[in-house]
């Protein structure tokens, strides 16, 4: 059977022009950072697969303990029932972290996660008999696709097609930097001042503050200093107004330490974790939130409750997968690699910077961005489309958010590895010139 063929009759692809698009590549097996095509191509997975991928492709660690877990429990409904690997997943990362984040409700995406949150948030209030509606977000953030992550998520621009089905949140300024930013502490005043001059006006109907930490994600690796964020978290708290952080991308190691809250250290009230957290095997994600947010849920009758689940929650194959990533960190002693890939991606930069395409050159963690300079900058920019091009033709899977190209390898890469994904990059934007 001709599968690219069959998938090209039958399947419909995400953020795809089906209609323009090239035939997809038929993916038959993957190992550590790459991948490899059934034609015989391989592609270093400089993205780790849309952000999921933690410690390679196939680690055998988690295949195995999938396996395990598969000949004793697949799945239970998690209503009136539990089971050892979701009890012990809730501990192991309550353990990891920041320290009054005690609950954890189960979903399976991060879309999702945001969706709990952002319940969680609402009903809070309500169950203390204050009718609080508004949601404060941030200019160019996205949380996700469904109807409650696309709303929050309307400073992304990403959604206008739905706007009729969003409900209206609150976008306020975001101080986006970069290296060698001369104005940063300027963007950052501007944008605490709004932010207090917001509370001033609603602090009282607010139910939520929403953001991505240190680094918004999808709308192109904009990224924001640990300052910002002490100074957003001081004034909430000050102003009694639930902080929520959005982790699906930056935990797990992703900005150098467990999660971007600790690397910023500041504590949210609730923090949404996907992506990462079955290290790219299997769908699981989670909402955490402090004692005293989930003890305002509880109550003599159901309408105190939170009424929320699926099919899957905290299914036991996700929460083993999580558990065996957990251990691969341990064994493997993975946060003590990460300065390293962080080094390597400031050597290779602070040369690139020269470049006179590029511009905006950031980096937190294992996380690198810059932008290219173009007339076009959207999502299906030709600068993008172009360099999507360049770097599949030669091996290298890189996904240009827009004019921004970025890097978020799995750890297991190598120096070498990444040397080689940035002198394709080098050669994309000579192409340019």
């Amino acid at each position: 059977m001709d599968w690219v063929q069959i998938d090209r009759q039958h399947v419909w692809h995400p953020f795809t022009q089906e209609q323009t698009a090239p035939l997809p590549v038929e993916i038959s097996s993957a190992q550590g950072a790459w991948l490899y095509a059934k034609e015989g191509q391989r592609f270093l997975d400089l993205i780790s697969s849309w952000w999921v991928n933690l410690h390679g492709h196939a680690h055998p660690t988690i295949a195995a303990a999938i396996a395990q877990q598969a000949q004793t429990l697949e799945q239970v409904m998690f209503a009136g029932f539990t089971h050892q690997p979701a009890a012990e997943l809730a501990y192991e990362l309550v353990q990891r972290l920041p320290t009054g984040l005690t609950r954890v409700f189960y979903s399976d995406n991060g879309s999702t996660a945001i969706e709990v949150a952002l319940k969680i948030a609402l009903q809070y209030w309500r169950n203390q008999g204050q009718q609080r509606k508004r949601f404060a977000v941030f200019d160019g953030s996205y949380h996700g696709d469904t109807v409650g992550a696309m709303s929050v998520g309307q400073g992304s621009q990403f959604f206008t097609h739905y706007q009729a089905l969003l409900f209206q949140v609150d976008v306020l300024p975001y101080p986006l930097t970069w290296e060698r930013d001369p104005h940063v502490e300027q963007k950052e005043a501007v944008a605490l001042q709004a932010f207090d001059a917001y509370l001033q006006r609603h602090a009282h109907e607010v139910a939520g503050i929403l953001i991505e930490p240190l680094v918004q994600g999808a709308s192109g690796m904009r990224m924001c200093r640990p300052q910002f964020l002490q100074g957003l978290s001081q004034r909430a708290k000050a102003a009694g107004v639930l902080l929520l952080f959005d982790e699906v991308m930056t935990g797990f190691g992703r900005t150098g330490q467990w999660f971007a809250s600790q690397t910023a250290q500041v504590t949210p009230d609730i923090i949404c974790l996907s992506k990462g957290i079955t290290a790219g095997f299997l769908p699981l994600s989670v909402t955490v939130c402090s004692e005293t947010v989930y003890q305002a849920f509880l109550g003599e009758t159901f309408d105190r409750a939170f009424v929320h689940g699926h099919s899957f929650t905290a299914n036991p194959l996700g929460c083993a997968a999580a558990l065996a990533s957990l251990q691969v960190f341990k064994t493997e002693n993975t946060l003590a690699k990460l300065p390293q890939i962080e080094h390597w991606h400031r050597q290779q930069l602070e040369w690139l910077l020269q470049h006179p395409k590029v511009e905006q050159v950031r980096i937190c963690g294992t996380i690198a961005a810059f932008n290219v300079k173009a007339t076009e900058t959207g999502y299906a920019s030709s600068v993008s489309e172009h360099l999507r091009t360049f770097f599949m033709e030669r091996g290298i899977l890189l996904r240009p958010l827009g004019n921004t190209v970025y890097l978020l390898p799995p750890y297991c890469i190598t120096e070498d590895e990444l040397i080689s994904g940035y002198q394709v990059i080098e050669r994309a934007l000579d192409a340019l010139i």
